[in-house]
């Protein structure tokens, strides 16, 4: 069974290196740039970090086309007013190869942890090898990392890219710009020890080509990415992570940018470095 038959051959994507979920996006009404997208799992053994190569393949389909404590809960059980609200701490205390570090030892600092590498795993970087490799080596264990980058390496193959509309460098072709971000709505703790925390971030994504010969506009999708993570050498490492779809609102009324109004807003508008 191929790649593309394993996803259905049309209308997958996901956000990320290697995830374990695949998404089925709606058709988008016809416009002059378009799609792509990988995903992010940091395996735990040799063969299933052959799931890197597995899901990636879902972005080949697309361009084919915590809980609270219980003395935070109300009687009611609802969640705490505080579970929602943003702390306004600065969240680290500074950068290595773009990659947040210094997040603090807390639950807190979990969760900026996992918002900010759903953002690092959601970049362009991702899919050319020098920076997919420092961002790999930056977020997840160094076990982990070192047993990702050979099958990710072979899952970014020129012909991937190139269904993507992005040469054997992971470049978009001139006049087009490749349009790739995951933006966090909010974070949740699942589970929490000084040692390892498992979070969840609710994010929306980007993820296309735009310019004027593109075929496939740039879409938005809505999905969880579950991360869990390890306190090591003084930080919060990734060991393992997962996605699943949603929770996704009704699409609005806007009207669908021109592709020069997108091309200008990816190179215009900056990231952020997001704080729990």
């Amino acid at each position: 069974m191929s790649n593309d038959d394993q996803y259905g051959g049309t209308g997958y994507g996901e956000v990320g290196g290697t995830g374990q979920t695949r998404t089925r996006l709606a058709e988008a009404p016809s416009d002059p740039y378009g799609p792509a997208r990988r995903t992010s799992r940091a395996p735990r053994s040799l063969v299933t970090v052959v799931g890197v190569v597995v899901l990636l393949i879902a972005a080949i389909a697309f361009a084919n086309q915590s809980p609270d404590t219980p003395d935070d809960r109300p009687a009611d059980d609802a969640p705490a007013a505080t579970s929602t609200t943003a702390t306004g701490t600065n969240p680290v205390t500074g950068k290595t190869a773009g990659i947040p570090k210094g997040f603090a030892h807390d639950e807190q600092g979990a969760q900026s942890a996992a918002a900010n590498y759903a953002v690092a795993l959601g970049s362009d970087g991702m899919f050319r090898k020098n920076t997919r490799h420092a961002l790999v080596d930056g977020i997840y264990a160094p076990d982990v990392a070192s047993r990702m980058k050979g099958p990710q390496d072979e899952a970014y193959s020129p012909a991937f890219l190139a269904k993507l509309g992005l040469d054997a460098n992971g470049n978009a072709p001139q006049g087009s710009t490749f349009v790739t971000r995951t933006v966090p709505i909010g974070t949740r703790v699942e589970s929490y020890t000084p040692t390892a925390a498992k979070v969840s971030v609710w994010y929306t994504g980007l993820i296309g080509m735009s310019g004027t010969k593109s075929t496939d506009p740039v879409r938005t999708l809505w999905k969880t990415w579950t991360f869990e993570l390890s306190w090591i050498g003084e930080d919060w490492k990734v060991i393992d992570d997962t996605q699943q779809d949603g929770p996704a609102p009704v699409p609005g009324d806007v009207p669908v940018s021109t592709s020069d109004d997108m091309s200008k807003a990816i190179k215009e508008f900056g990231g952020f470095t997001y704080a729990r």
